[in-house]
Parts: structure tokens; sequence; C-alpha cells
């Protein structure tokens, strides 16, 4: 298995990839990344970072992430938005090497943390990121502003 950062002209396979992960979760229907959002955001902006691996002759998995800051610890942290393995690659090893590239990336990087989020009904990745040592951080709870929602808060 090989690793590689995303870049321009991969943008295409990031949405397939995204696309792979919301059909999975059950909200393809909420995808509306396009290719030019990715490249704005990857390629242009540099906001978020991309890596794939690659085995078996294919783009096996991605994940897609970027760093963030604790104002606590007073060090960024690298946050994961998404890893994905293709279902036909599961149970192979390949999330674990994707999951440990990330974590050889934040400990490169100096970052404290290593987070993200994970749905409560997806047991078989709460098992896995359990088995890595992942806590799970039960006394906070996720709040979003979106859509009008933001407008509205921006008045």
């Amino acid at each position: 298995m090989t690793f590689r950062q995303a870049k321009a002209g991969d943008e295409g396979l990031v949405l397939e990839f995204i696309r792979g992960i919301a059909q999975y979760e059950k909200m393809l229907d909420e995808v509306v990344a396009t290719e030019e959002s990715i490249r704005e955001w990857m390629v242009e902006k540099k906001m978020v970072e991309v890596i794939f691996a690659e085995a078996e002759g294919d783009t096996v998995g991605f994940a897609l992430y970027f760093q963030n800051f604790s104002t606590f610890v007073g060090r960024a942290g690298l946050y994961l938005e998404d890893i994905f393995v293709k279902p036909q690659y599961r149970k192979k090893g390949y999330g674990k090497a994707i999951f440990k590239k990330l974590a050889q990336i934040a400990v490169e990087r100096g970052c404290q943390r290593f987070e993200w989020v994970c749905l409560d009904w997806n047991q078989p990745s709460i098992d896995f990121y359990r088995s890595m040592g992942a806590v799970p951080m039960d006394q906070w709870t996720i709040y979003r502003l979106s859509g009008d929602a933001i407008k509205k808060a921006a008045e």
C-alpha cells in the first residue's frame, strides 16, 4: 500500500469518495459539493488536505482532513473530516493503515490532538476507533449553524 497527497486534477476522485461515504451514511442527498468547490478549498485556498491509499492496482481509500487549533493546549490539532475505504477493500487493514498515516502526519506536525466525529449508529467504526485507543468525548455536544441560520447569525 502506498499513500499520495491529492493534487489539482484529483477533484473528481475526491468527490467520488465523498459520495461513497455519504451513501454509506445514508446521506447522499445532502452532498452538494462539486469538483469546483473541492478545487477551490483543496487546491486554491489550501484549507483541506486529502490523502489517497493505493493498493491492488486501485485507489482503495481516502481521508480528508485539516488542521484546527486548541486554545487550551496552545497547539494545532488534526481534524479528520472523512475517512473511507471502498466496500470491496474492507477488512484488509487499509482503514487502519490510513488512520495510522494520519496519526503520523499529526505527530510530524506537532499536533497535540487528532479528532473526528462519528455517527452514533455506526458501530463498526466506533469499534474500530476504540480499538485504536480513541475515546468518545461524552461531555460535549456538537452544534452547527448552516444555510439561513448562518446568515441570520451574521446580521
